[in-house]
């Protein structure tokens, strides 16, 4: 407890943390809202179209992910908290967690309010059942995608490192790939765990096995950072 709570405290005194925390609501809702107002193609995959946003929105929710652990690697930050938690495991479990926990809080509050305002906007509005289904998964991916990046931060120690392989990755490389490689893009952690915003889906997975495929990401790149924080000095 006395890890989680050190960890709390960082989290809500750092600036860039609670901007990249105001940002996933903020832009998922913005985009998501400009994505209803422009109704062509909207009845093709109405749940879609609802939570457009969330494209834009996981950018914070990496944003956030990155940065609670880079601040780690900056003017001795990682030797303080390791002097206060000396156990590398649990200090790290602690940051994950609070990774995780408010990434998925206000991503849950961010579906509800993407959901509502989708059926509010789209002239063929998602059903009930499929807007709880992306609400929940709204919440869960954009969770995924910040303990991604907070793995892969621990791995590189570096938040610069880290932006430059996931930004493109998921606003670039994602779509080019998924052009030109058919079901096998299916399997990168930003497709799999987007299926669950779709109404239908052509591809091999569904909506539960793929988050099960972006928590596999999740669950090397936690792996990778735990190994590489215990292998390297602070």
């Amino acid at each position: 407890m006395t890890a989680l709570h050190a960890e709390w405290i960082k989290t809500r005194t750092l600036r860039s943390q609670i901007g990249a925390l105001c940002a996933i609501p903020l832009t998922t809702v913005a985009f998501s809202a400009l994505a209803g107002l422009d109704t062509e193609g909207a009845d093709a995959d109405p749940l879609f179209s609802a939570f457009f946003g969330v494209n834009f929105g996981q950018i914070a929710a990496i944003a956030f992910g990155t940065t609670a652990l880079s601040s780690e690697f900056h003017g001795g930050a990682l030797r303080v908290s390791l002097s206060a938690v000396p156990r590398r495991g649990r200090w790290f479990a602690a940051k994950l967690a609070m990774v995780a926990l408010p990434v998925l809080l206000v991503g849950l509050a961010t579906g509800l309010a993407t959901a509502a305002m989708g059926s509010a906007l789209l002239p063929t509005a998602p059903s009930a059942a499929e807007s709880v289904r992306g609400a929940l998964g709204c919440a869960v991916y954009l969770t995924l995608m910040a303990l991604l990046a907070a793995g892969l931060t621990a791995v590189l120690r570096s938040g610069v490192a880290t932006l430059s392989i996931l930004i493109p990755l998921l606003l670039i490389v994602s779509f080019v790939v998924g052009d030109l490689s058919g079901n096998a893009a299916d399997f990168l952690p930003d497709r799999a765990g987007q299926v669950v915003l779709h109404s239908t889906w052509d591809g091999i997975l569904n909506a539960w096995t793929g988050l099960a495929v972006a928590l596999l990401w999740v669950v090397a790149a936690v792996t990778a950072g735990a190994w590489r924080l215990h292998r390297r000095d602070a």
